[in-house]
């Protein structure tokens, strides 16, 4: 086993996890898994893969993978979200960095890409996210902020990016996908409110149809069907409704 911790954050991930921990299975020393209340055995399912799980209350997304950062016992560690699988291809190119020992860099980004319901691959020209997710810790921490998870690498820290991918498997069904988004709106509403940053009034009527283009044309969703363009216009409701959740809340608040 490589000389590593990986983290995983976790709530309600009965289904999804398994697969997640499978595969890093017999990958790093250490893996720990912070759950903040499941439910449906969430906690079983890690213990029986040999996870150390660690329970706490939910503090946003960078404040908790911070905080599963500070379980960990080793320098270098390994961020996965309980949807997602890395590949066999991504897994091999992680264990050749410390084949000789240390890796030559500080940390590591790899392609998160996007699984439809359906598919048992990425689509053609899926859509994928590239942040760094293996990294020392003495030069790279989450973020401490409430609705982005990234890694903040210090500066001068030297980052490459890997060929293998992690396949995000993103949606389990239209209507839990709807009431995440809807969560995850109101998130960024109250993180909008501390960072005291306010949305013009004409986003009202641009933001659906200008997100609904980013999903279908430049994210690609065209190429994926029926499903694709489902997800696109979810994804532009849930922008629409971030900003007339924002207005709502200014209105209360008496325009302040």
């Amino acid at each position: 086993m490589l000389p590593i911790s990986i983290f995983v954050i976790a709530k309600n991930e009965a289904q999804r996890l398994p697969a997640t921990l499978d595969a890093v299975k017999g990958l790093g020393r250490e893996l720990v898994v912070v759950d903040s209340g499941s439910t449906d055995g969430t906690q079983q399912i890690a213990l029986g893969f040999g996870a150390r799980v660690v329970e706490t209350h939910w503090r946003g997304y960078g404040p908790q993978k911070r905080f599963a950062e500070d379980q960990c016992n080793h320098n270098w560690v390994l961020n996965i979200d309980a949807d997602e699988v890395l590949t066999p291809a991504l897994i091999s190119e992680i264990r050749d960095l410390f084949a000789q020992g240390e890796p030559a860099l500080d940390g590591y980004a790899f392609p998160i890409v996007e699984v439809f319901p359906g598919e048992t691959s990425p689509g053609a020209y899926a859509y994928a996210l590239v942040p760094v997710r293996l990294y020392r810790l003495d030069r790279g921490r989450y973020a401490d902020e409430l609705v982005h998870d990234r890694v903040a690498m210090q500066p001068g820290a030297r980052v490459a990016t890997l060929k293998g991918q992690a396949l995000h498997y993103c949606i389990q069904s239209l209507s839990s996908s709807v009431e995440k988004l809807n969560r995850y709106s109101d998130q960024q509403v109250h993180d909008m409110s501390v960072k005291g940053r306010r949305t013009p009034l004409w986003r009202i009527w641009t933001e659906f149809p200008m997100a609904f283009l980013k999903a279908y044309l430049l994210r690609r969703h065209i190429l994926r069907g029926r499903f694709g363009f489902v997800a696109s216009i979810n994804y532009a409701f849930y922008r629409f409704m971030r900003i007339a959740k924002a207005m709502e809340a200014r209105d209360r608040n008496g325009g302040s």
